[in-house]
């Protein structure tokens, strides 16, 4: 995990505070914390939206601390507007929001389901194509078949694939109370 993440990590802390050794502590702070509840025996179920989350909240305590500090020696606060400011720059990315990660989660688990019930064949196919990245004319090697009839199931998983996805899609606009893209009443046109 620590590898993983760590440069993008430290990148987004990097660009709050502006100093390369205190992203650094906080980053290495943010695993530490990450670490120690899992070692707890916290479910982690996402440990990346975590460390941002951590991240994100060690930013603003040490803005908050650096507030008090400069109330207690005197110098005078920032204008509220610059706190808002400063806040709003601490905030990750959209895609480490819980509502987000779940609605991804919820959109992954969906593919998987949709892809295990393809048909045998087209189902490996099209996880041998897409997953282990083999070429249609190696596929058709392994499984004994035309590499005709490996792009007959391959467009019928990216067919079942694309389904799914339209399916999400029109049931969190639906949540959202928003149409879809795509989706206009005079349009005719099929996605591709």
């Amino acid at each position: 995990m620590f590898t993983r993440y760590y440069r993008e990590l430290l990148h987004f802390l990097g660009r709050s505070v502006k100093d390369h050794h205190t992203a650094a502590d906080l980053a290495q702070e943010s695993y530490a914390r990450v670490l120690a509840a899992q070692k707890s025996g916290e479910d982690i179920t996402d440990p990346r939206a975590l460390l941002y989350r951590t991240a994100r909240n060690l930013l603003i305590d040490r803005h908050r601390h650096s507030q008090v500090r400069r109330a207690v020696h005197g110098e005078s606060l920032p204008e509220v507007d610059g706190d808002d400011d400063a806040l709003s720059r601490l905030v990750a990315p959209a895609a480490f929001e819980p509502e987000v990660a779940a609605a991804s989660q919820q959109s992954v688990q969906a593919l998987l389901a949709t892809i295990g019930d393809l048909p045998v064949r087209c189902r490996q196919a099209f996880m041998l194509h897409k997953f282990e990245g083999l070429s249609h004319a190696e596929v058709a090697e392994q499984m004994g078949v035309s590499v005709k009839m490996v792009e007959k199931h391959i467009r019928t998983g990216l067919q079942a694939c694309r389904a799914c996805l339209e399916q999400q899609e029109g049931t969190l606009t639906a949540r959202a109370g928003t149409p879809s893209l795509g989706q206009d009443e005079d349009s005719s046109e099929a996605r591709p």
